[in-house]
């Protein structure tokens, strides 16, 4: 069987990745020159399997007019004349229920625990160097009420398989020595020592060579896709800008909000919304930054270790339809780091911006498309692209083959 994969980041290649090891004749397409070239090129760098909690939850409704009228509030919304916009944020207010989040979340546990079984399976068959560490990660807390609120979800994620401790300020400093320069400002934190990181650009590229060098798989970087043909109900093939055409027996679409163009000719409209995020990346010596990765949960702000550099990771814009850099986020988030880690020399800090593909109640989007009976899809991961990625090329590769994944793919199931 051949497939014909549209999107080389970190979901199309890893999505790419099972289907080449199930005997699929695959072919990878995307415009940009290289692999994880634009959303997964520096996401936050964590691989935090049991935070994958919805943004859509009850604690954000009171947060929500502080946070859209700040300046420096983690989340900007810029209002746009874009009833798809409306209708996106009208479904997340929906979503923003106890019951509503409480099953997404158990969803989402099953998926991201999966992830992380199928990534170490695929590391041990092929190492890949993407300074993968497993180095645990702390949330740290500056209000009681907001710690109080995080120990009920610890209490909640255990039942579903999590193990993590509630830590004072003395613990969460004893832990990592570097928020010593916070300390009076901490409430206390939660750890997870199970938690994992990596450079999610360089694992998708050294999964990309490794692709390239098999029989069955062919990548066509820098090439751009024009739009799919259907005929009597089926994607024939996927036509390219210059003309050119990919025939195949299946068809995925992966390639983040930019599946919404493609997906929209054939009637197929994906609630899929771009949540715009930030990063910085500084080159940094190994015990100049924090050895566990740390979340600023106020902030919105993620710190992890890739072995020669610090990621950092801020910021959800809602509204922003490009990837251009701001240069006041960027300050802004400057300006917390040197609070934070007021050793880091941020002097060579290089900046990102990326749109992340979002659905209202954040489960991704991982099944075949109602919009022909050989189309696929594998979207709408948000910020856990990184994290889920695995597990979801797993259950794709599974559904695409006829048999049972190993988890209940109902959740995921598209409706587009």
């Amino acid at each position: 069987m051949e497939a014909c994969i549209i999107g080389a980041g970190v979901i199309g290649v890893t999505t790419a990745w099972q289907l080449a090891k199930d005997g699929w004749q695959v072919t990878l397409v995307d415009a940009a020159n290289e692999p994880a070239a634009v959303t997964s090129h520096a996401n936050g760098g964590q691989l935090s399997y049991s935070y994958v909690a919805p943004l859509a939850e009850p604690d954000v409704l009171p947060h929500l007019p502080q946070w859209l009228l700040s300046p420096n509030s983690p989340l900007r919304f810029t209002p746009r004349l874009d009833p798809h916009q409306w209708s996106w944020c009208l479904r997340f207010l929906r979503a923003c229920t106890t019951r509503t989040a409480a099953r997404s979340t158990a969803q989402m546990l099953t998926l991201s625990y999966l992830s992380r079984s199928v990534l170490h399976e695929w590391l041990a068959e092929t190492p890949i160097e993407f300074g993968h560490a497993f180095n645990g990660k702390l949330i740290v807390y500056r209000t009681p009420k907001l710690l109080d609120r995080a120990r009920s979800l610890v209490a909640y994620q255990a039942e579903h398989g999590s193990a993590q401790k509630v830590l004072d300020a003395d613990a969460c400093v004893a832990l990592e020595p570097a928020l010593a320069a916070i300390r009076k400002q901490i409430a206390g934190g939660i750890y997870t020592s199970s938690e994992e990181s990596g450079d999610c650009a360089r694992l998708t590229r050294g999964l990309a060579d490794r692709l390239a060098a098999r029989g069955n798989v062919q990548l066509r970087m820098g090439t751009a896709v024009h739009h799919l043909e259907r005929v009597d109900g089926a994607v024939r093939e996927v036509v390219l800008v210059d003309g050119s055409r990919i025939r195949a027996d299946h068809f995925v679409v992966a390639a983040g909000m930019g599946s919404v163009p493609l997906l929209a000719p054939l009637g197929s409209r994906p609630a899929l919304y771009p949540l715009k995020g930030f990063s910085l990346t500084v080159p940094c010596a190994r015990g100049e930054v924090p050895a566990v990765s740390v979340t600023d949960y106020e902030r919105k702000t993620v710190y992890a270790d890739l072995g020669d550099r610090l990621r950092i990771a801020a910021m959800v814009g809602l509204g922003s339809k490009d990837n251009r850099i701001e240069p006041a986020r960027i300050a802004l988030i400057k300006r917390q780091v040197a609070e934070l880690l007021p050793r880091i020399d941020l002097t060579h800090a290089e900046a990102w911006a990326g749109q992340r593909p979002a659905t209202p109640d954040g489960r991704p989007l991982i099944g075949r498309s109602r919009a022909a009976r050989n189309l696929w899809v594998n979207i709408g991961h948000g910020a856990l692209g990184f994290t889920l990625a695995c597990g979801s090329g797993r259950v794709l590769g599974h559904l695409m083959a006829g048999t049972e994944p190993e988890i209940d793919a109902g959740p995921f199931t598209p409706n587009c």
